[in-house]
Parts: C-alpha cells; structure tokens; sequence
C-alpha cells in the first residue's frame, strides 16, 4: 500500500515572468515514497554518479557520463510512484490570453483552465501572423499588465497595453475586464496570481494524487490563503528543507530533469529515449506539445 504523503518540488518556477525568462518550461513533481525507499534511492545515485559535491541536482543526472544513473532513476525506484506536470510558459500564456481577452473568464475561475484548441492555435499562429519581436512584446506586456509585484520587470499600464490594437483586434473589448482584474489583483496581494503556473500545477498534482499530506520544498509564494483558492480540502501542508529530506530531493531530481528533456523538445529537438522514459510521469493535465525529433 502506498503511504499517503506525497513529497513535491519544482523547477523552472520564476512566478508571472514568463516570457523571456531563464526557462521555457515549468516543472512540477511529486514522489510517493517511503522515507527509507528514498533514502535508499538517493544513496545509490551518490554511488552511480560518484561526485563529492555534498548536495546532488539535476544536472548532475543530466552529464553524458551519468546517463546510466538517469535511466536508473526513470524506470525502477520511481514506477507508479512519481508523476510531474510540464508547463510550456508561452503555450499556457497563450491560454491565459484566450481566458482573459477573449472569453472574459471571471477570477477565480480564470485559475485553473486550461489551454484549449484556441490557444494551441494562437500559440502556433501568434509570430507568424504578427512576427516574432511583436508577438513577445506583446505577451510581455500582458504579463506586465498582470504582474502584482514590479521590483525587477517594468509594470505594463492598461493604456499602454490597449494601444496595441494592431494585435489585440476585436480582444480590445476585454479593457473593462482585464482592468478590473489588475485592480483586483494589486488591491490584494495575496491572491494567486492568474498567470503564475505554480498553483494550477500543484492544485493537479493533488487532484491526481489525493494524499493525506503534502511535503513540499520550500515556497513562500505557497501561502495558506493561495492554497485555499484552488484546494477544497487543503491537505495536511508541511514545508521542508529540500536538502534535509530525501523524498524532496527525488522530486527535485525528477522536476529538473523534466524541465530539461521537455526544454530540449520545444525548438523539435530532444532526446527521444530519454522522453520516452519520462513519458509516464507526465500527467494528462500538463500544458507541453513538444515532442523530440523522430
């Protein structure tokens, strides 16, 4: 049987920043696992991989040179225990942009849709029809416009984003919407952020799971107020230090890893053994179209 904690961590989480950020894909993944099991699990990949480093990452599983600790890890001490869902950044900000712009979709709803057939078609249609430079621009400044916290990345004003009717087009009509969300959202910083794929993410992983508790590396955006939004019950919550325990660090080495293999797909690339070994984990609720190069 079982236990009924699961233990998580991501990689690839940079918030609201989405476009133009250190990653193209977001990662999110969950372990269940006995504490000895993946103490064990973590014992043996320090003596696969044979390095001195005091903690391991996924870039370690990722060298060349320990490409047998990496299939090791993928196909016997995580079967039918492990599970990670992908985010492609652009691709779910293309759905956010059908949310929001075209459908109007009121918060809190607005949280956890996911990318329709008209977002996949935007997501494929936007630089071709608009050019690569004015397309990232404008999911930049959409973004922007969202983003309840400024410190690093320019705010985007609702003037400045509604005069680019030259994309928007018929979406300009969503200016008394996405405007009342802005206010909504910078009144109350406390509230998830639409465009913060952390949430949605985790909010599935439970879905699928079902667990008791809930081990999680540490995250301060994962506020009780945020977790109540999208989880009802919320499970039993406890935040660890990754490096402390060994559960979290197998989810830290499967969510890197993810992040990776799928990052490599997106430009048609990839390893294909590699993401056929993944390919399990990866729950139906993900946001990836990548696939590696036959």
């Amino acid at each position: 049987m079982r236990p009924p904690t699961i233990a998580c961590d991501e990689s690839g989480s940079e918030g609201a920043n989405l476009i133009g950020a250190n990653t193209a894909v977001f990662a999110h993944a969950a372990v269940r696992l006995e504490p000895a099991a993946a103490a064990e699990c973590v014992a043996r990949l320090r003596e696969l991989i044979g390095s001195p480093a005091l903690e391991y990452k996924a870039n370690h599983l990722l060298r060349a040179k320990n490409r047998a600790a990496l299939e090791w890890l993928l196909t016997e001490p995580l079967a039918d225990t492990a599970s990670v869902l992908l985010v492609d950044k652009a691709l779910f900000l293309a759905g956010k942009i059908v949310d929001l712009l075209a459908d109007q979709t009121p918060y809190p709803d607005c949280l956890r849709r996911r990318p329709d057939a008209r977002a996949r078609n935007l997501y494929e249609a936007g630089p071709r029809v608009h050019g690569s430079r004015p397309w990232t621009e404008f999911l930049r400044s959409f973004t922007g416009l969202l983003r309840t916290s400024n410190r690093r990345l320019p705010a985007t004003t609702p003037a400045e984003f509604f005069a680019q009717t030259d994309v928007l087009g018929e979406w300009v009509s969503a200016r008394p919407h996405l405007t009342a969300l802005r206010e909504q959202l910078l009144a109350d910083p406390g509230l998830a952020s639409p465009i913060d794929p952390l949430l949605p993410a985790l909010a599935d992983t439970i879905a699928f799971w079902r667990p008791e508790k809930v081990i999680h590396d540490e995250q301060p955006s994962l506020t009780p107020a945020r977790l109540a939004q999208l989880l009802d019950p919320v499970p039993q919550w406890e935040f660890v230090d990754s490096k402390s325990e060994p559960r979290v660090q197998i989810a830290d080495f499967l969510a890197g890893v993810a992040r990776r293999l799928a990052e490599e797909t997106l430009p048609g690339g990839g390893d294909a053994e590699l993401v056929k070994l993944l390919r399990p984990y990866v729950l139906p609720a993900s946001v990836w179209m990548g696939e590696p190069a036959a």
